[in-house]
């Protein structure tokens, strides 16, 4: 009968991570380690040539021989030094190049993760986990492993120095430092839990004062200021709390190691004396044993303090290993193109909830629209309008049925593909910290100058963008600063000009914009539609006037679908009714 093997634990977050992001660079690693051990090998040896220098001085040696002892010591130590600061200095190389690939992986992931995550995050908690929590790792990546063994070795080379000096030294000094590294890693898991608590507090704290910022108009118009502050501060308040808890339980380990080192180097002068009275140590002896007990001190503070930053590091890691397992929920394994030119579109049957157990949105939802047609979407406000948009981009994925662009089921194609040949023109316009250029672009270098200014030209916008200080290379404010409504929607047309795609999406652009900026929007929207399929959601009757079909929508289904013409011909239809009673009254 044989015995049950016992699962294999999990490695730890932490060293998942260091394998992944460390591994990779072994050639600086390697260096950094020679660095080390290199100074190690120095800081042990150094001091025989001070225990020489004392016992040469006290036996009144010659001039030469002194000054041999001292130039050797002083040598040792600058040769030290400088290894001293060449490892710190690819230490902290080696850590921040590892940081940046974990924060740019942690930052990617986030991002190709689907819209329900997104629901359940605040962008305040997720900023907190792609920096904050990467940046306690940043110890761990550069300098923690290579530290440990390094103070290990150096605590044994000392060991050992002293049992070559005298063996009840070496003895003794082992039995403490055997203690005092049962404490160290007694207490290595002490402040995890707290340590946790404090980093998720922390996102906590981000999340909320990123949420009041972005809402920071309406807080100001509706009077809750007092509240908003009387919650900052609880939130602080909880924050300061828990960081002080975890710094507290981290900080035994260090009050732990000091105790000990105070009681062994107080041991340590009573034993050299002992020895020195006996005639059994020099003088320059009794400095040595003093001065390796001192030593000691150094590996173990070095392990203390590097136990403590593997507490935060392995918080920030469990926290991090979560979220890069996180998976979205849209499957991005289609191979197939779309094809080029405008794109029909077809719902078969299409029906959709958010999550399991909410309301479903929409309810077999069917209808096409040929290629280079027109769709007005007509609705009250929750009827899905949004949410079908949102289809269309894969944003979600349906939950009964199918979406099909030019006869491909839209689940078959690449999501980036999938996304650039649809485009979307919302209302509210996203405009980013940057130039003109950039903002037009979307950070894309590719795209030539001469085809920007050709765009501008087209849009209309020669005259204003004659009129910027710096041309194309104008800095925006994030949030459009400096725009005028008209002028940011202008933009937000020109990017989708630049991604030619094959279906338009437009949430009534102009629906906020004064009658002259309008017609302006309206002349820029056609050279877009053209030669294009579009889906317009419309709020206004006007919106509608250009469009081929119409399909209305209340509560999640198509109440009426057809063409615009025979519609209005027929005046028993929904749409014939909108247009004698005015669509902004009836679907106020």
């Amino acid at each position: 009968m044989h015995a049950t093997q016992a699962p294999s634990r999990p490695a730890p977050p932490y060293l998942r991570l260091l394998r992944t992001y460390l591994l990779p660079r072994w050639q600086p690693a390697t260096l950094l380690a020679v660095l080390l051990f290199a100074g190690i090998g120095l800081q042990i040896v150094s001091p025989q040539f001070l225990r020489r220098f004392i016992d040469l001085a006290g036996a009144t040696a010659p001039r030469e021989a002194l000054v041999g002892a001292a130039l050797w010591f002083m040598g040792l130590g600058l040769g030290h030094r400088v290894l001293s600061i060449a490892a710190t200095y690819l230490s902290q190389d080696l850590g921040w190049r590892a940081t940046n690939d974990l924060r740019y992986d942690a930052a990617a992931h986030v991002l190709g993760l689907d819209m329900s995550y997104h629901k359940r995050q605040t962008p305040g908690k997720l900023i907190e986990r792609i920096d904050g929590d990467v940046l306690t790792l940043s110890n761990f990546f550069s300098e923690l492993v290579l530290q440990v063994v390094g103070a290990g070795l150096l605590l044994a080379g000392i060991l050992v120095a002293l049992y070559l000096e005298d063996w009840r030294v070496g003895l003794g000094l082992t039995i403490f430092c055997g203690i005092s590294m049962a404490v160290l890693t007694g207490l290595r898991g002490y402040a995890l839990a707290e340590s946790e608590a404090e980093r998720e507090s922390s996102a906590n704290l981000f999340g909320f004062i990123e949420e009041r910022l972005a809402c920071r108009d309406d807080i100001r118009a509706n009077g809750g200021g007092a509240y908003t502050m009387h919650r900052f501060l609880g939130e602080q308040r909880d924050y300061c709390l828990k960081s002080l808890s975890a710094w507290i339980r981290r900080s035994a380990m260090w009050v732990s190691s000091m105790s000990l080192f105070h009681a062994g180097h107080a041991a340590a002068l009573a034993l050299g004396a002992a020895l020195f009275l006996r005639g059994e140590a020099t003088l320059g002896q009794v400095y040595l044993i003093t001065h390796y007990t001192m030593m000691l001190f150094t590996p173990l503070e070095r392990l203390t303090r590097q136990l403590q930053d593997l507490q935060k590091a392995g918080a920030g890691a469990t926290r991090l290993t979560d979220l890069l397992a996180e998976r979205s929920h849209i499957p991005d394994v289609g191979q197939q193109r779309l094809p080029s030119g405008p794109l029909a579109v077809r719902f078969d049957h299409v029906s959709f909830q958010y999550e399991d157990g909410d309301e479903q949105v929409l309810h077999d939802l069917a209808f096409h629209l040929p290629a280079g047609a027109s769709l007005g979407l007509l609705g009250r406000t929750g009827c899905g309008k949004t949410t079908l948009t949102r289809l269309l981009f894969r944003l979600y994925d349906v939950s009964d049925g199918s979406i099909r662009l030019g006869d491909l089921d839209i689940r078959q194609a690449p999501l980036d593909h999938l996304r650039q040949r649809v485009g979307l023109v919302t209302q509210d316009v996203q405009l980013f910290q940057g130039s003109v250029r950039d903002n037009l672009t979307l950070f894309d270098p590719s795209i030539p100058d001469r085809r920007l200014l050709e765009l501008i030209d087209e849009l209309g916008l020669s005259r204003w963008l004659a009129s910027l200080p710096h041309g194309l290379d104008t800095d925006l404010a994030a949030g459009g600063g400096g725009l005028s409504a008209g002028e940011g929607q202008l933009l937000a047309l020109g990017r989708v000009f630049l991604q030619d795609p094959g279906l338009v999406i437009l949430d009534e652009p102009s629906s906020r914009l004064d009658p002259a900026t309008e017609h302006r929007l309206e002349q820029a929207v056609n050279r877009l539609l053209a030669d294009r399929t579009a889906i317009i959601i419309a709020h206004r009757l006007g919106t509608v006037q250009r469009v081929d079909q119409i399909l209305i929508m209340e509560a999640g289904r198509c109440v009426e679908w057809g063409p615009r013409a025979d519609l209005v011909a027929d005046p028993t239809s929904r749409f014939a009714e909108l247009l004698r009673t005015g669509m902004e009254e009836t679907f106020a």
